[in-house]
């Protein structure tokens, strides 16, 4: 169960202002961790397409992807932020989501 204080204050920052990438990359991760697979997804799909270089929502993404058995969306997901992570130059993200790639299997 998502924490109810957590969620209104996000939500509330993000009525005040849509594009606030960190607010909307907590959401997810709220949604997350309290197992809303769907929700979680909707807030990574919305900061990734306003923010297309956020590279840990890609991460995020895909361990929520993974989380929920879909390993072939998981595995798109990581490729799309190994192609963020390089084009950023996040060496630490790159590793890490090449580190999950390598762990569920490239295929």
């Amino acid at each position: 169960m998502p924490d109810a204080e957590r969620l209104a204050t996000l939500k509330q920052i993000l009525d005040a202002n849509p594009n606030d990438a960190f607010a909307r990359y907590a959401l997810g991760l709220e949604y997350s961790n309290s197992g809303d697979t769907d929700a979680a997804l909707a807030e990574f799909q919305r900061l990734l397409a306003a923010h297309p270089d956020y590279t840990n929502g890609y991460f995020m993404a895909a361990q929520t992807l993974v989380r929920a058995d879909r390993t072939a969306d998981a595995r798109q997901m990581l490729r799309n932020g190994v192609e963020c992570a390089r084009r950023t130059r996040n060496q630490h993200a790159l590793a890490e989501m090449e580190g999950l790639l390598d762990e569920i299997g490239r295929e």
